[in-house]
């Protein structure tokens, strides 16, 4: 598979003075924090989950994923710390786990593991498809930066782990 290559995520974005440019370029700081917060969880959920799915797939007969969950992996928990830092550059306490998102996730990849490679490779597409919704509808309640921040990169991620296990499912689909 192809090396996917992911920037940093806390580049571009204002620095610790940037919540009066919030405010004078009309964006909600106050709103942006919470979004912030929620999507943070979601990425500390989907590391969690993707940490689940590499053990599952490392202790079974099914090594050949490893590089790309691994890969997926590191980059939610890059997302996480670029949302971590864009909180902390608004004056907002960054969560530290992943909440009542991280409880489900964990219960629906745990069930999902009981049936399989597939259906474990397609909850995962379906969490990432749930995140890139999450991101889509966060764009008009944040911050003009914090949003840049998302179309300009976490959308992109989201897209291409989309991408990379839909690729997965075909392959494994496939004839031999």
């Amino acid at each position: 598979m192809q090396a996917m290559t992911q920037p940093v995520v806390g580049a571009a974005v204002g620095g610790a003075g940037d919540a009066g440019a919030i405010a004078a370029a009309g964006g909600n700081v106050e709103a942006s924090v919470p979004q912030l917060n929620a999507l943070l969880r979601g990425e500390i959920s989907a590391a969690e989950t993707y940490r689940m799915a590499i053990d599952k797939a490392a202790a079974g007969d099914n090594a050949a994923h490893l590089g790309l969950l691994r890969q997926i992996q590191e980059e939610h928990g890059r997302a996480a710390q670029g949302l971590r830092d864009r909180i902390e550059e608004l004056g907002g306490q960054a969560s530290d786990s992943s909440g009542a998102w991280g409880v489900w996730a964990r219960t629906i990849q745990g069930a999902m593991n009981l049936f399989g490679d597939n259906a474990s490779i397609g909850a995962l597409k379906e969490g990432e498809e749930h995140g890139l919704n999450d991101y889509t509808q966060a764009l008009s309640s944040i911050d003009p930066t914090s949003a840049q921040m998302i179309r300009n990169q976490l959308i992109p991620a989201q897209q291409r782990h989309i991408e990379r296990l839909e690729e997965m499912l075909n392959a494994a689909t496939q004839p031999q």
